[in-house]
Parts: structure tokens; C-alpha cells; sequence
């Protein structure tokens, strides 16, 4: 199977997220990391490339200076990874996709709404492939509960119930040298939600992709429990989904027990599901007035995403393997894609979350914020779609 060429921003020396990227464009051998920008400090973007084995010829000290030279290669990258903190996500995926390299970047996809619907269109405009990495969305058992949901064994949903909650900015970490903490809590750097662009928003996409529900309205209080911190680190939100579904996300980062504490419970007419992602390879099917059932990722009642599972059941699979996922099913849109196959369509077909997914996650982002600041009104995610 043909290799993609891939580039790298962001994601140097002590860079959490930009390691989770690249085990998984490697996991399933799919991806060959042959160059990048890692890192605002040159210094520090040429000794990252050297310690990953980039050549030095495609070991860059910006950005742009990666999109000009890649873009003249014959043997150029064909497919982007932005690990950057969010505020870069914008001008880099902007560049990238007006030199035809197609795009898989962090969340959130910008900073703003308005950078997202406009980033949105210059992707349908360039015909490249973007993806969105919601890892969670990629896991055996969401992709399985997602099937239960659209088979209507829950029957017609009434109750979505998320959560996502931590306890690592507890106290003023970002004060603390901690390099994650201190450009997560920068609204410069992360854009103006804390806790809500960081976590919430993975709730809120769970919840939407499981459900297949558009939220449509959100009441919501916002709370920054540490002093002097300038985002919120805590989230209480009431969710209003179409078809008069009822809906409650809690997020946070400063409750204290708690590590990555992702959740989520869906109740319908006949039966409920839950799962949680600090045990992913597990997914709870009750119907009513029925036993428990546990389904278990390659277990017999597993039968959503056979592609998406590499070791025999009973052999715990997760974080890494949910992001490998992303990348596995975005090299087989950007392989048909480089094949002549529309990016629309191919996008569309899928179930990776792209750019609709982003602008959906700004348009929750803003919706919470402008909700907080009214004392929890209740506020439209009007329009839905552009």
C-alpha cells in the first residue's frame, strides 16, 4: 500500500500532542513523516527534525517556508498534520490547503467562528481532503454505539447526558512551567474558551456524532474557579437537541480524583447505552425492563467498524489506537482523493469529522460563552448549516 508523504507544524521537543500524531500516522504504516516545522524557535525546529530523523534539506524554521519549498518538491508532501497551539490552526491550514496539501489538524479547528466558516470554504474551494482529529469519534465501541442509535435499537432518543472531566489545572499550573497549561489558559494562544475549547468540545462532538442530533439551543455557566486564571476551567451546560431531545455536558479540569473522565449516557423509548473512555473496549446496552448486555470491542455483538480493530478481543485497545483510526480512514479518503475522487464527496461519505464538524464545534464555543455572559439564557445555534 502506497505511503503518503507527511509534514508536520508544531508537535517539537516537549510537544504532548505532536507524539500522539505521529505513533498514529505510523501505526498502521500508511504515513511517512519526510518533513516539518516543529517549533516557533528555530533552534528548537531543526534539533526536533534531527531527533526524528527529517532530513535536513526538509527540517523547516516556519511554516510558510514549508509550504513554499514542499509545494516545488516533485516528491513534496502531500498531506499536513497542525499540532500548533490553536491560534496557528487558521493561517497554517489556509496555507497549506491554497497549495493543494491536504489537511488533518487539532481541534479546535481556529479560534473563531469567523476564521472557521472561512477556512471552511477555502477547503471546499481547494478540493483537498480536511480532517478534524475527534479522536473519539474513531473508537470500535462509539462507532458501535453510533450504529445501535441509527439502527433505532435505543428507539426515538429522549436524554443525552456527557461529561468530561479532569483535575490537572486544579491549582495555577499554567504559573508552574507547565508548557501545556500556560498557552491553554493564554486567550491569545488558545482562543476564549479554557476548559470549553480544550475538553468541552470533545464532549459536545461525542454527543452530536453518537446521536446524530443537531444541538439547538444552549443555556450554559461558565466558571474560572482559580484565581487569576483568564479562561474558564469549568463547564455546566443544558443541552437542547432537535426532535425534543434533552441534553446536560459538564466539563472540567479542576476536579480533583479525576484524570481523563470522559462519559457519555444515551437514553431512548426502549433501551439506553453508555459508555466511557477510561474503559473504551466496553460499551453498556440496557433495554428496558431487560439484562444489562456489555458489548465488547471484536467481541460477537461487535459488528460497526471491523477495519477499525487490529488485535483479538479480550486485548485492551485506546487512546493511540482511536487517533491511529482518524489517520487510517483519512488516508483512504486522501488516497482516493490524490486518485481523481471529489473531496466533497468522499468527506461526505465518511464519518471523520472535517471542517462542518469545526464550525460546529466554534459555533458551541461561542453559543456557551454568549449564554454564561447572559446569566444561562438560552441561546440559538442558529444556522445550523451555511
Amino acid at each position: 500500500m502506497k505511503r503518503l508523504k507527511l509534514g508536520m507544524v508544531g508537535g517539537g521537543t516537549g510537544a504532548f500532542i505532536g507524539a500522539v500524531h505521529r505513533i498514529a500516522a505510523r501505526m498502521d504504516d500508511r504515513f511517512e513523516l519526510v518533513a516539518g516545522a516543529l517549533s516557533s524557535n528555530p533552534e528548537t525546529a531543526i534539533q526536533s527534525a534531527k531527533e526524528l530523523n527529517i532530513k535536513e534539506d526538509r527540517a523547516y524554521t516556519s511554516y510558510t517556508q514549508m509550504v513554499e519549498q514542499e509545494s516545488k518538491r516533485a516528491d513534496g508532501i502531500n498531506t499536513v498534520a497542525i499540532v500548533t497551539p490553536n491560534f496557528l490552526h487558521y493561517p497554517i491550514a489556509k496555507s497549506f490547503l491554497a497549495a493543494g496539501i491536504n489537511v488533518i489538524c487539532d481541534k479546535p479547528m481556529t479560534c473563531t467562528l469567523e476564521e472557521a466558516l472561512s477556512l471552511q470554504k477555502i477547503a471546499q474551494q481547494s478540493d483537498c481532503i480536511f480532517v478534524l482529529t475527534h479522536n473519539y469519534s474513531a473508537y470500535p465501541l462509539v462507532r458501535q454505539a453510533k450504529q445501535l442509535v441509527s439502527d433505532g435499537e435505543l428507539g426515538p432518543l429522549r436524554l443525552v447526558q456527557v461529561e468530561y472531566v479532569q483535575d490537572w489545572l486544579s491549582t495555577a499550573t499554567e504559573l508552574e512551567g507547565n508548557k501545556q497549561a500556560e498557552w491553554r489558559s493564554d486567550p491569545k494562544r488558545n482562543g476564549p474558551g479554557g476548559c470549553l475549547g480544550d475538553i468541552a468540545t470533545h464532549a459536545f462532538n461525542l454527543a452530536s456524532f453518537i446521536s446524530g442530533l443537531k444541538l439547538t439551543q444552549v443555556s450554559a455557566d461558565l466558571n474560572t474557579f482559580v484565581e487569576g486564571r483568564k479562561l474558564d476551567d469549568n463547564v455546566n451546560a443544558m443541552l437542547r437537541f432537535e426532535k425534543n431531545v434533552k441534553g446536560m455536558l459538564w466539563s472540567s479540569q479542576v476536579a480533583p480524583g479525576n484524570e481523563n473522565g470522559l462519559r457519555i449516557r444515551i437514553y431512548g423509548e426502549k433501551s439506553g447505552i453508555e459508555w466511557s473512555q477510561e474503559n473504551p473496549n466496553q460499551l453498556l446496552f440496557s433495554p428496558l425492563g431487560g439484562a444489562k448486555q456489555i458489548i465488547t470491542r471484536a467481541g460477537a455483538a461487535y459488528t460497526a467498524a471491523p477495519h477499525l480493530v487490529r488485535t483479538p478481543g479480550g486485548h485492551p485497545e485506546g487512546y493511540l489506537e482511536g487517533f491511529a483510526n482518524i489517520y487510517y480512514e483519512a488516508a483512504d479518503l486522501i488516497l482516493a482523493n490524490l486518485a481523481g475522487e471529489n473531496a466533497a464527496q468522499l468527506q461526505q461519505a465518511s464519518l471523520l469529522p472535517g471542517t462542518q464538524e469545526g464550525v460546529e464545534g466554534l459555533r458551541f464555543i461561542e453559543a456557551v460563552i454568549a449564554s454564561s455572559e447572559q446569566d444561562g439564557k438560552w441561546i440559538a445555534m442558529e444556522p445550523l448549516h451555511e
